[in-house]
């Protein structure tokens, strides 16, 4: 698919097999592990994302002259819904009512992972005079397949921010979500973290900690070559679990959490619940350059407190510790505020072919903005589990 330039050629690729890791890489940069080669490629290669699964893999890649890989974006055609955490069942079910159909529908994001980042990946290197131009590119081919192949929509999702505007210049619809992110501010300790939280807050905290503790069970965090194959077996099982319980549908496949852990095993961080050496339960992060990304939870025991224990005091423990900036928790979640987590906006673009829908989602999106701006301004202004607020700032007194 040339774009009509002598430098650059637009192309579609079936699947990660067909760039090199390190070409990839280049563009995606180490910063985010899920944008990696080695993330998306162990989706493919387990059977997690095929077409089969509703994720056809449809990658956009940007060549140079010399076939140097200079930009990329990852794309999927998609026959439902599932898996994305920005929802769109509304419009499928109104469009559809109306004669339309929906799907199948282009979707550039992560697969089964709420995490923001960049969507639109540009080499590294690239100066910042054509870095503009090649996130255009970008754009203009995800609209220019979905209007070739006939799709309804075409749906990128939880970009970064500074992605919105050349999506708006080109006919995209802005629209913006939250999730709940915890932020360092130069804690010593836990217990430092603690002195900045309002003290009902602290003691609920320390209660929590306390039910687990007193459990019998043995919380440890494994990492890179400390995790091995019946660890990935056993997490397998809790994440069967929570899936079974909730959805009824498992889109991981247990191929992916060995792959994940061959080829991205120092970025993994593994808490796991133990009793008697046994995991009962368990939590998978994956490590950023600045921030810990929680990802997956799941239990074969039933114990109070423990999901908070895995998922978000031990996140946290582990980010201060390592001093990273933030943990990002995941989708969903207002329980998260009085743990520490603050709401953090999130976005995302949606480019739409027929123009009734897109009137209507566009109007649709514009009011959502509004409600999600005055439901983020209350949590941090009323409900912030911090003694003194400013954008979650603890009391300068709790700072080390």
């Amino acid at each position: 698919m040339p774009d009509g330039s002598d430098a650059w050629t637009l192309k579609i690729i079936d699947g990660l097999g067909a760039v090199g890791a390190a070409e990839w890489d280049a563009c995606a940069g180490g910063g985010n592990p899920f944008l990696s080669h080695a993330f998306l490629s162990a989706l493919e290669d387990s059977g997690s994302v095929t077409g089969e699964t509703g994720w056809l893999p449809r990658h956009l890649v940007i060549e140079n002259g010399d076939g140097t890989l200079a930009a990329c974006a990852p794309l999927y055609v998609k026959n439902h819904s599932y898996g994305e955490y920005v929802f769109d069942w509304g419009w499928a079910d109104a469009y559809e009512r109306a004669g339309g159909q929906y799907y199948p529908k282009l979707q550039c994001a992560v697969p089964f992972t709420p995490v923001p980042g960049q969507r639109l990946l540009v080499r590294q290197e690239t100066a910042a005079s054509e870095r503009s131009g090649l996130k255009r590119m970008l754009l203009s081919g995800i609209a220019a397949v979905a209007e070739q192949m006939k799709l309804s929509s075409a749906h990128i999702t939880f970009c970064d921010e500074d992605e919105l505007p050349a999506g708006g210049e080109l006919g995209f619809i802005q629209r913006f979500g939250q999730q709940f992110h915890w932020h360092n501010h130069g804690y010593a300790d836990f217990d430092d973290f603690l002195a900045a939280l309002q003290s009902r807050k602290r003691k609920a905290i320390r209660r929590e900690r306390r039910a687990v503790a007193e459990s019998g069970l043995d919380i440890r965090i494994f990492t890179g070559a400390e995790i091995e194959s019946g660890h990935w077996d056993a997490f397998y099982g809790f994440y069967r679990s929570t899936t079974d319980r909730k959805w009824g549908e498992s889109y991981l496949r247990r191929k992916f959490f060995h792959l994940l852990g061959q080829r991205l095993g120092d970025r993994v961080v593994l808490v796991l619940a133990m009793r008697g050496g046994t995991p009962v339960a368990g939590a998978l992060n994956l490590l950023g350059d600045d921030c810990l990304y929680g990802r997956n939870w799941g239990a074969i025991e039933d114990h109070e407190f423990l999901h908070f224990e895995c998922c978000y005091y031990q996140a946290i423990e582990f980010a201060i510790t390592k001093g990273l900036a933030r943990v990002e928790a995941g989708a969903q979640g207002p329980h998260k505020v009085q743990r520490g987590y603050l709401p953090a906006p999130t976005y995302s673009l949606h480019w739409v072919r027929d123009p009734g829908l897109e009137h209507a989602v566009a109007d649709f999106v514009e009011r959502e903005r509004i409600q999600i701006e005055r439901e983020i301004k209350a949590i941090v202004s009323i409900h912030s589990p911090y003694r003194s607020t400013e954008n979650d700032s603890p009391p300068d007194g709790a700072r080390s």
